[in-house]
């Protein structure tokens, strides 16, 4: 093989106790494949530091580990300051049914890293990483701010009222007066459809028929709660918003990537004086706005996600690939099976398609 990792470990991981095992080599020559150390230990973050002491003793440089749901995080918390950690799809490294273990499933992991085997997942800085923390708990909240707006149809139908068949954005200017002024106590729907806004007056006679209901207590009460609900998820989207643009401006001017430039025949290339503005996050946001159809937060979201550096992807294509929005490829004996695309970064993926 090209890459032989002489002191390398493998981890099974799970919610409450990990697998490890580590392979150093033989000192007497006799067993190529190395001698092979096999431990189990807690997921506390004390057993986690003996883990650290444990490989380091051994002289290991090198693991590898499944990307297991949220457990895999602790442990690379601590390996990645001390070791070359290697997160790898578990798809991609299934042992043979029947024969499955946590500690074959350990030793094998450090048998494929052994011989460098493995292909390491994407883990981007810790500063990305809390970017996208921030990012991916805004859309959250976004989706259930849109649940929230959903259950106050809900309520306004099962009063008998249609003000989301007149008012197109429910929770706009006119359409929370309104609201506002049913819970007050207000009954009278031509009243309430007095307090429309703008271009909603021209839809005063629809209004009024739409707000004609049997508004009781128990309406009023659910209403309040919710509306409630929907103004803390917008201070809460808001603090977010401003929280994700401090880490933006903080990663712009920690880390910055040249951008690419190329010439085609024919075409010099820029003299030093002429050369292109360093590409930093925000520049890259400001740059993704101007796509139709990407708006500030998307924008946010797709840097946050794949980061500034696309040499970790090669291409186009892989990058594709691995948002999820490229067909699969499964082929075999000249036949085409099934091309769905595969889950992917699913927090990108919802961002581009949605």
């Amino acid at each position: 093989m090209d890459v032989v990792f002489t002191h390398c470990a493998g981890l099974d991981v799970h919610q409450k106790s990990l697998t490890a095992c580590r392979i150093v080599p033989d000192p007497t020559g006799q067993k190529a494949e190395g001698i092979a150390d096999l431990e189990r230990f807690g997921t506390m973050t004390i057993e986690l530091l003996a883990l650290v002491d444990w490989l380091t003793a051994a002289g290991i440089t090198h693991v590898a580990m499944e990307s297991t749901g949220e457990y895999w995080k602790p442990v690379y918390n601590l390996l990645e300051g001390s070791f070359t950690v290697l997160l790898v799809n578990a798809a991609h490294v299934k042992n043979v049914p029947g024969r499955k273990t946590d500690k074959a499933d350990a030793r094998w992991l450090a048998k494929l890293m052994r011989y460098g085997l493995l292909r390491a997942s994407f883990i981007p800085p810790a500063e990305q990483r809390d970017l996208r923390d921030l990012t991916r708990y805004r859309t959250k909240l976004v989706q259930e701010r849109a649940r929230e707006v959903n259950r106050v149809q809900g309520v306004l139908e099962r009063a008998n009222m249609k003000l989301a068949s007149v008012a197109s954005a429910m929770m706009g200017v006119s359409g929370r007066a309104m609201l506002d002024a049913l819970i007050a106590g207000r009954a009278d729907p031509q009243t309430i459809a007095a307090l429309a806004k703008r271009r909603m007056r021209r839809k005063i006679p629809l209004l009024e028929q739409a707000l004609t209901g049997l508004v009781r207590d128990h309406h009023r009460r659910l209403l309040a709660i919710q509306l409630a609900q929907i103004d803390f998820l917008d201070e809460q989207i808001e603090a977010l918003s401003t929280a994700i643009a401090a880490s933006l401006v903080a990663l712009s001017t920690d880390e910055t990537a040249p951008a690419s430039v190329g010439a085609a025949d024919g075409v010099s290339l820029p003299t030093a004086s002429e050369a292109p503005p360093v590409l930093t996050f925000t520049r890259a946001v400001e740059l993704l706005e101007t796509i139709p159809g990407v708006e500030r937060r998307g924008a946010e979201l797709i840097v946050a996600e794949i980061g500034m550096d696309m040499t970790r992807f090669e291409t186009a294509p892989r990058l594709a690939a691995w948002a999820g929005v490229a067909p699969g490829n499964n082929e075999s004996a000249g036949k085409q099976r099934s091309s769905t695309t595969r889950k992917g970064n699913q927090a990108l993926r919802a961002g581009l398609t949605q």
